[in-house]
């Protein structure tokens, strides 16, 4: 008899190792996939309720390559509830039509439910204000863990982001985004004093094995290309500088990343700058100020802009009034 016959497909959900995943141990990449606790993902391996390529896999440390897929059953690691409108999360409207929604997301906070952030995200907001977006009520737009949405931010970055409200948008803002055709841009305040006033950042950025919370430019990464140019220097209590930055792809924490990898870490990023700030802010100094796509739907250009929110304009103004203020 098979001391390890395959369960039932049903008994499972499958998921394909990224490249950002690649040469991850099995219950690593089982804990970053799903969202429960390594030591859960541990267990539910020993137990046999893993599969690789189809096949039980019960060694813990086994590192898994790159469209391999990986099986995890449900019993230990149960599908997420159902999606909750929570209409007591606020977020400002800046455009709004039949098929696209802009927000003006404020930092800290979360856009879409994971891993201790069950609810009170932005996406439950969505659906409290837009019903249709509810998996449950009509068509799914995108995926249904974290329906419409086409882009993220982080929790501590402020500014734009596009919504899909149907299944059209969503493929069609999905398309641009992989083309390369929407512009985001950013202001982001970081340490140091860039070498030059504009350049190109051009580095893969893949998941870090050290820490997998944060990300990396690595060789096996995802291709990633960041615009940059400095529009204000400081000396006091600097050397700061004031950058515009614009996504050619988006990666995740792409600008943080990037911006970190020529020494010139955002300000206020507890995750990949310096442990002490030489200002006093309390989330990362970034912020998504302009968004600009062709409908999906109708073909006309949408541009929206956000102002820099009042705890960075303060920080801007106390900068600026020590007389240390120089265009770039």
């Amino acid at each position: 008899m098979d001391p390890d016959p395959r369960p039932e497909p049903a008994a499972f959900r499958e998921f394909e190792i990224p490249e950002a995943l690649a040469g991850e141990r099995t219950d690593r990449a089982v804990s970053l996939l799903t969202g429960c606790s390594r030591a859960a993902a541990a267990d539910a391996v020993a137990s046999g309720g893993v599969l690789v390529d189809g096949e039980v896999e019960r060694r813990v440390a086994r590192r898994l390559a790159a469209g391999s897929v990986l099986g995890v059953g449900i019993d230990p690691l149960p599908e997420p509830g159902p999606l909750l409108g929570d209409p007591s999360v606020e977020f400002t409207v800046v455009h709004l039509d039949d098929d696209v929604v802009v927000v003006d997301k404020p930092a800290g906070l979360v856009v879409h439910p994971g891993p201790g952030h069950a609810g009170s995200t932005l996406v439950n907001g969505l659906v409290a204000r837009f019903p249709e977006l509810d998996p449950s009520h009509g068509p799914v737009v995108g995926d249904p863990d974290r329906p419409g949405l086409v882009h993220r931010l982080d929790r501590g970055t402020s500014g734009l982001l596009a919504v899909a409200r149907t299944p059209r948008a969503y493929e069609g803002l999905v398309e641009q985004l992989a083309g390369h055709q929407v512009e985001r841009v950013y202001t982001a305040l970081v340490r140091g004093d860039p070498a030059h006033d504009r350049g190109v950042i051009d580095a893969p950025i893949g998941r870090s094995r050290r820490n997998p919370v944060r990300m990396t430019v690595t060789a096996e990464g995802r291709p990633a290309r960041t615009h940059f140019e400095v529009e204000e220097r400081f000396g006091d209590p600097g050397p700061l500088a004031l950058l515009t930055c614009r996504l050619e792809t988006g990666r995740t924490h792409q600008i943080r990343v990037h911006l970190h990898s020529i020494g010139h870490p955002v300000i206020g990023d507890d995750l990949y700058g310096p442990h002490r700030s030489v200002v006093e802010v309390e989330r990362p100094f970034l912020h998504a100020r302009e968004l600009s796509f062709e409908h999906p739907v109708t073909g006309e250009v949408v541009r929206c802009t956000s102002p820099l929110p009042d705890d960075l304009e303060r920080v801007l103004t106390d900068l600026r009034r020590r007389g240390a203020g120089t265009e770039g």
